[in-house]
C-alpha cells in the first residue's frame, strides 16, 4: 500500500512552469510529474561521474606546412575540393 504525505517544497519559478507546462502536453497532473521525477533521479543512485576516454593516434601530427594553431588555414583545407 502507497501512503501519501502532504509537504511543501520551495522551487525555481522557471522549474515550476516547465513542470507546469509538462503536465498539461501529457494531460497529466502536476504531482504526477514531480513524483516521476522524483523517482527516475532517485532509482539510479547518485549520478556516474564522466571520464573521457584517452585515445592515441598513431601519426606524425600535423601535415609539412601547417602552422599549429592556425585554425583559418586548417578550416581552408578541411573545406577544399578536390
Amino acid at each position: 500500500m502507497v501512503s501519501h504525505m502532504k509537504t511543501t517544497i520551495i522551487i525555481a519559478d522557471d522549474l515550476l512552469n516547465k513542470a507546469k507546462a509538462r503536465a498539461r502536453e501529457e494531460n497529466s497532473t502536476l504531482r504526477a510529474v514531480v513524483e516521476e521525477a522524483l523517482r527516475l533521479r532517485l532509482s539510479d543512485g547518485p549520478p556516474r561521474r564522466f571520464r573521457l576516454r584517452r585515445h592515441i593516434f598513431k601519426g606524425k601530427g600535423l601535415q609539412r606546412g601547417i602552422a599549429e594553431g592556425n585554425w583559418e588555414q586548417l578550416r581552408d583545407l578541411i573545406y577544399r575540393v578536390g
